[in-house]
């Protein structure tokens, strides 16, 4: 057995899945909402007998490996590696060679060679004694200095020149991994002269940098970020959530602030389960990330008109995927940074005393515009009404609609009837929706009648008694005609039952026409003659469209051959269409 299949073998789908989504028993499978495109009702099945899973809403499906590439947005590598760690399978040398060929691979190895890289220098080398004397007079301790591995970007093209010379890489992998740029005819490092934040997925992967001046006076942008590469993407991830992730999932609460030293601040006061957004509103990514690990999130955002602005973004992100989020309001201080500097004990206790994130948005529009006017209680109501209106718990929506009112002395129909006219005239910008693959209803009731088949106890009688139909039936989805030819194969010479071992001889391209098939809903069916009924009934359907394609084509055949056809080709058509109308009737 390969180490692929090996981790195959060890990995429940179930259990991995259910990492991901929520799944709820459904018969002998499990069924969950598909993340994979915009779904209404659970459309994603799951077999702990076959391991497998499919989407019949769009389509996706396969085993472990294909749920975490699609899920995570990676390559077979990553995946062999993330599910060889949970298996407890040691790879081969050359498997883990062969991971590291892949371009992501290439570009995660550089990204932490270059952290080791502004590692050492901020905590070891002179270069970087101006830098580690900031970090340390913010109050950073030596300690987390290394567990958010902390660095020094000097001026020039060192990191370029240790890469190249001594680790051997092409300058394109480290153009490719953003680390460097062009100055005139000359190659440099892309971060010059800045304090380094790695910034890590949630698999501990480093994707890229943050990196910020020391000199206040720079004429320069305080932070900036490694430019798009393959694996960095801005809005996909959050910075600290690496070494968050556990308490985040303990607590069923993460502390969402804006920046770095916020949540560096945080971590050396106890509060571990905080990440940053890096000063801008979440977005749908980031939420979906976020959902994955608790169910509340705090938010913690400075106390200026950027950060009341992004939390105000955010909300709608937040509530739209059903997570209680409340407000922390930062005492002493315009920031999480300052406020634990001044006073961490206060700060402990206003995240203890945290509030529903509308009550706070209220509380704040009243005390900016006032109740006193009616210009004031417009700009309140057209502050509230658009967050309100995204709420999509009716009863939580009509609380906060009575609130408002007894605010702004309104009625909840006149808020109700503003809030309407208010989404109106908004204009709403909307993805273009996903196109999900549609079938005919013949293809349907193949797929459903082959369901039936390779899901029924008493399958060998079936396929004894459907021999007339498959024998004269022309098949719209060729696949299942040929996955049904191989059962059938397989039963002459087995028990009465569709095993495990019947797959082995598949071909490969039919197997994701018989996991949709096996793991499609059936009603709930019992006795031999259940199943006999149903599958009666199916196949009368299909013969039925099947007859009336055939007579539609033959009254084409005919009216062409009225006009430049023999009598004989005439009367052979029409005998044909008679013969087909006779057992369409019967």
């Amino acid at each position: 057995m390969d180490q692929v299949a090996q981790i195959r073998e060890k990995i429940d789908v179930v259990a991995l899945i259910q990492e991901y989504i929520s799944l709820k028993k459904a018969g002998r499978n499990f069924k969950a909402m598909c993340p994979f495109h915009s779904d209404k009702t659970p459309s994603l099945v799951v077999s702990p007998e076959r391991q497998i899973w499919h989407c019949f809403g769009c389509g996706k499906g396969g085993d472990c490996f294909s749920f975490l590439m699609e899920y995570e947005r990676i390559e077979f590598p990553e995946a062999l590696r993330i599910l060889a760690d949970k298996a407890g399978v040691t790879l081969q040398n050359q498997r883990v060679d062969a991971g590291l060929s892949s371009k992501k691979e290439k570009l995660y190895a550089l990204n932490h060679l270059a952290a080791e890289f502004y590692h050492y220098l901020l905590t070891k080398h002179t270069l970087g004694k101006s830098a580690l004397s900031y970090v340390l007079d913010r109050g950073i301790k030596p300690a987390t200095i290394s567990t958010y591995m902390l660095g020094f970007s000097p001026r020039g093209a060192s990191l370029v020149t240790y890469l190249h010379k001594k680790k051997g890489y092409s300058m394109d992998d480290i153009f490719d991994a953003g680390l460097a740029t062009r100055h005139g005819r000359d190659v440099i490092d892309f971060f010059q002269g800045r304090l380094m934040f790695p910034l890590y997925d949630h698999r501990n992967n480093i994707i890229g940098f943050s990196g910020r001046v020391l000199d206040p006076n720079e004429k320069m942008s305080k932070y900036i970020n490694t430019r798009e590469t393959l694996i960095y993407h801005k809005g996909l991830t959050f910075f600290g959530l690496n070494s968050a992730k556990e308490s985040i999932k303990k607590e069923e609460t993460a502390l969402l602030m804006e920046g770095e030293f916020d949540v560096i601040s945080s971590f050396q006061e106890g509060i571990t389960n905080t990440v940053a957004v890096k000063g801008t509103a979440v977005t749908p990514e980031q939420v979906n990330l976020l959902a994955r690990f608790c169910k509340k999130v705090q938010l913690c955002f400075d106390a200026d008109n950027a950060g009341q602005e992004a939390l105000k973004r955010s909300l709608p992100l937040l509530e739209k995927k059903g997570l209680t989020t409340t407000v922390i309001v930062v005492p002493n201080g315009k920031d999480a940074d300052e406020s634990i500097k001044a006073n961490p004990v206060a700060f402990k206790i206003a995240i203890k005393n945290d509030i529903g994130a509308y009550d706070y948005v209220l509380d704040k529009a009243k005390e900016e515009h006032g109740t006193t006017t009616s210009e004031g209680k417009k700009q309140i109501g057209d502050e509230l009404l658009p967050l309100l209106a995204q709420i999509d718990n009716e009863i939580v929506k009509e609380h906060y609609l009575q609130l408002l009112g007894k605010t702004i002395n309104t009625s909840v129909e006149s808020l109700s009837k503003t809030m309407d006219k208010l989404q109106k005239e908004k204009v709403v910008r909307r993805e273009a929706p996903q196109t999900l693959p549609t079938s005919s209803r013949e293809e349907k009731l193949e797929q459903y009648l082959v369901a039936l088949l390779v899901q029924s106890p008493y399958i060998a009688i079936l396929l004894g008694e459907l021999q007339n139909f498959f024998a004269e039936y022309v098949w719209h989805i060729p696949s299942l005609g040929k996955v049904v030819s191989h059962v059938e194969a397989y039963i002459k010479s087995h028990p009465q039952d569709l095993a495990k071992d019947s797959l082995s001889g598949m071909p490969q391209e039919l197997l994701q026409s018989f996991d949709t098939c096996f793991l499609l809903p059936l009603p709930t069916l019992g006795a031999e003659g259940e199943w006999q009924e149903e599958v009666q009934k199916t196949t009368a359907e299909l013969t039925k469209l099947f007859l009336k394609e055939k007579m539609k084509k033959i009254t084409q055949e005919i009216a062409e051959k009225e006009k430049n056809g023999t009598q004989e080709e005439l009367a052979a058509l029409q005998e044909e269409f008679t013969r087909l109308t006779s057992q369409l009737t019967k």
